[in-house]
């Protein structure tokens, strides 16, 4: 491991460790068994495609890019500690930031998916933190959703000549946004309320979330250009190879 690597290792630790000081009593993956069947295998059918296309683009990735792997390797790390973290909120409950929005700007989309649903595996499994029965609703929310919420944000921000930093923090705002945007539609989808059904069961689930996670968009989207910058000033040749400086990550 070259001197450069083990400054991009320590620089990545640096900037989530902070976060490990936080904690929190539960958080916001749809938890084991909450869902009914049909709803877990719908979404989970739904999420193929993306990890299709997400298999594809790291395998390309591996081949033309080797040196940018690693980095590859610190976004799923940054990922898993992220999203695992329970954040009290300020509804009484706790909540959580996404991680894959970042990841989405630097490798596109498509990639997130498959760290995504790695990165909800092993929380799953080590952690509690959602579940294998929910595995699918919870992969297209955080891992393929938010990140090409992200992906698309970025984009049209770059065309209309938003400044960078601008355009990264708007884009991992509001893929975090997005995130529990879908989760919302996924539980009222579930579970539609007696009175005003699917409808009013989305209005409550957006209502709590969005005064849950609106302050936890913000600060991941500050820490997401917190981290661009540091990584522009340590990891330029990386960003370079994979199409980051000149704003073209695909």
């Amino acid at each position: 491991m070259t001197q450069k690597q083990k400054r991009l290792i320590a620089l990545t630790t640096g900037l989530c460790l902070p976060f490990l000081l936080v904690s929190g009593v539960s958080a916001m993956h749809i938890m084991e068994g909450y869902l009914a069947p049909q709803y877990c295998i719908a979404w989970g059918v739904a999420c193929i495609p993306f990890l299709i296309a997400g298999f594809i683009s790291i395998k390309k990735l591996s081949l033309e890019h080797r040196k940018a792997l690693l980095l590859l390797a610190m976004i799923g790390a940054y990922t898993f500690v992220i999203s695992a973290l329970k954040i009290p909120s300020v509804t009484g409950s706790c909540s959580h930031a996404t991680g894959t929005p970042l990841g989405a700007l630097l490798f596109g989309p498509s990639a997130m998916s498959i760290i995504g649903i790695i990165v909800l595996l092993f929380q799953a499994l080590l952690l509690a933190h959602g579940g294998i029965t929910t595995l699918g609703a919870n992969t297209f929310s955080m891992a393929i959703a938010g990140p090409f919420i992200a992906f698309g944000v970025y984009k049209l921000s770059l065309l209309f000549k938003v400044p960078k930093k601008v355009a990264v923090f708007l884009a991992c705002f509001l893929g975090d946004l997005g995130t529990y945007c879908i989760t919302s539609v996924q539980l009222a989808l579930a579970y539609p309320s007696e009175v005003g059904g699917f409808s009013a069961s989305l209005a409550k689930f957006m209502g709590i979330f969005a005064t849950t996670q609106v302050p936890l968009a913000v600060i991941e989207g500050l820490l997401s250009v917190v981290i661009v910058m540091a990584l522009e000033s340590h990891a330029k040749t990386e960003l370079t190879e994979i199409g980051f400086m000149g704003g073209l990550a695909k």
